[in-house]
């Protein structure tokens, strides 16, 4: 069995984001990118399911910029067998991002599909949903625990009001929260093995996707900086301010 994984080059989570001078967006140039984090649990997730040997091959897949091969090297370093890059450099809205992973998914015959329940610089948590919809496949969003056996997925996903345990038939896209695992760190012989393996590079007309995005972003303005708080007297002075200066009550 075939599972694909999706992973993203995001801004590193550690970065202070800025805007750019004409807000036209998020300043990227000269920036560290790494990994998408829910996308490195995808892959720990992945690269664990063939230790146990429930799966075959592990194939990480990235849409971007040339500098995406980056990441997909850093997922083959952490255990994945080969890599696929769609070249882009246009902006990916969700919608195209579910079209082109299906186009790979059916290129490649996976019968699993592992992606971050969200990626930090959109945080649009869309991607999985769209693409078990296109495929017409089961989904498991926000697991927590992943158990294939005997051609089913149990997946134990996070809810409002606490854990919820699904049962699967595969083909099946999951999505991955925090929980789910600890992504390893590359040692350094798997990354100078890493090195050496493939990467095919396609591009969207390859796979018969039109990627023209259906949004604009017109304006990109930081949110209003935090006032300071006011210390009260005692609870009637509180009540009078929420009652009619915040007019939360």
């Amino acid at each position: 069995m075939k599972v694909l994984v999706g992973v993203k080059r995001v801004i590193d989570f550690n970065v202070k984001i800025r805007l750019r001078a004409d807000n036209s967006g998020v300043e990227t140039a000269n920036v560290k990118m790494s990994m998408n984090p829910f996308d490195e649990i995808g892959v720990e997730e992945a690269v664990r399911l063939k230790e146990a040997g429930t799966v075959e091959e592990v194939i990480a897949v990235s849409l971007g910029v040339q500098q995406c091969q980056d990441t997909i090297r850093t997922a083959l370093a952490m255990g994945a067998d080969r890599g696929i890059h769609v070249v882009t450099d246009a902006p990916l809205e969700p919608l195209a991002v579910a079209k082109l992973l299906k186009a790979v998914v059916d290129k490649e015959s996976a019968e699993l599909v592992i992606v971050g329940k969200q990626a930090i610089d959109d945080d649009s948590n869309q991607t999985g949903q769209m693409l078990a919809a296109l495929l017409g496949w089961p989904q498991g969003t926000f697991a927590s625990k992943l158990v294939i056996d005997n051609g089913r997925a149990e997946v134990t996903r996070e809810i409002d009001g606490g854990l919820e345990t699904v049962m699967l038939k595969l083909p099946a896209v999951i999505s991955t929260d925090l929980r789910l695992n600890e992504p390893r760190y590359a040692s350094l012989p798997n990354i100078m093995k890493a090195k050496k393996k493939p990467i095919e590079a396609l591009k969207p007309e390859d796979l018969g996707v039109d990627t023209t995005p259906h949004l604009v972003t017109l304006r990109v303005e930081e949110p209003p900086k935090r006032q300071a708080g006011v210390i009260v007297e005692n609870a009637d002075a509180l009540v009078d301010k929420l009652k009619n200066e915040a007019k939360v009550i």
